[in-house]
């Protein structure tokens, strides 16, 4: 099983998406340096995973299917993969969880149905979820800093914490084009 943490916040326009490299097996670090982040639909979509590398990939596959078939749409093609997810015999199996954004929304999306947009824009899953969800959140309120250094800030306060979390970070962002 892999842990991981993803932290994603949107702040003045601009989107950042941003994970740890960690992959443990157990309690064993089998990888330092892993991405677990990156981009869809030519760059416009970031997305991260957390959980089962196999399984989240799987999940990545469905997703772009999604996309494809309602492209403009970004919670309608997480909805339909939330509900083919939870409803599929084999799918439902899958040990993983999405945080997908775009310009307009930053949204979690589990096995069990879940489909949740944050109020203030800020998301996070994994292991270290909870604790750079905290970091990020006290940041953004009481900081001038910026979308990527929020998560960038926020992922290494939970690799302070987290045994499940590193500082080998990879840091997507969807520019503001305002």
């Amino acid at each position: 099983m892999e842990a991981t943490t993803i932290l994603g916040v949107r702040k003045d326009g601009a989107v950042a998406l941003g994970g740890d490299g960690q992959i443990t097996f157990g309690d064993t670090v089998v990888k330092s340096r892993s991405s677990k982040v990156r981009h869809l639909k030519s760059g416009s979509i970031v997305a991260g995973f957390a959980g089962a590398a196999a399984d989240a990939l799987t999940l990545f596959e469905k997703f772009e299917e999604k996309i494809e078939r309602y492209p403009t749409n970004l919670p309608r093609a997480t909805v339909e993969l939330a509900k083919e997810w939870r409803s599929d015999k084999i799918l439902r199996r899958l040990e993983a969880m999405l945080a997908v954004c775009d310009k307009e929304h930053s949204l979690l999306v589990s096995g069990n149905g879940d489909v949740i947009e944050p109020d203030d824009g800020i998301l996070a899953i994994g292991a270290g979820g909870p604790y750079a969800l905290a970091a990020a959140r006290a940041l953004a309120n009481d900081s001038e800093l910026n979308a990527r250094q929020i998560v960038e800030r926020g992922l290494q306060i939970a690799a302070e914490i987290c045994i499940y979390t590193n500082t080998e970070l990879t840091i997507l962002e969807l520019e503001n084009n305002e």
